[in-house]
């Protein structure tokens, strides 16, 4: 069976990105990012839904989002799929799908790539992977 996991988003950052190491000293960063969609409902009437998707970043780009990013700045990620699976303090199985991003784009407000000489280069890839789960800081 082949299998297939890519993620495209484009949207805003929902708060600053959170910058943690790990006991390795891996830099991981934690984002959010909003989504927007409008569509016409069956009366024809204009709506707008938003979608918040939570997303990890590692190494590199982690660091490089940390301190180009910050809230409400609009951003387009590549990445994966990944479903987190933890029992919480009541004993409650819990889950939660998030984007590891492997690649992002800065965008400027206008919706384009940003052209900006004070940002990095416009792409950024993940240089090492993620560590095993007993290594994540959170």
């Amino acid at each position: 069976m082949a299998n297939y996991n890519k993620v495209l988003l484009m949207g805003n950052l929902t708060r600053d990105p959170e910058l943690k190491r790990t006991s390795s000293d891996m830099a991981v960063a934690q984002i959010s990012i909003a989504v927007n969609r409008r569509y016409k409902d069956k009366t024809g009437e204009l709506k707008e839904e938003t979608t918040f998707v939570d997303c990890e970043a590692w190494g590199k780009t982690a660091e490089t989002m940390a301190k180009y990013l910050s809230k409400g700045k609009p951003v387009f990620v590549e990445g994966r799929l990944k479903l987190d699976q933890w029992q919480d303090k009541d004993g409650n199985n819990r889950s939660k799908l998030k984007v590891v991003i492997e690649k992002f784009e800065f965008v400027d407000s206008r919706g384009g790539q940003s052209s900006t000489p004070s940002t990095p280069s416009t792409t950024e890839t993940v240089t090492a992977a993620p560590p095993a789960d007993d290594d994540i800081p959170f």
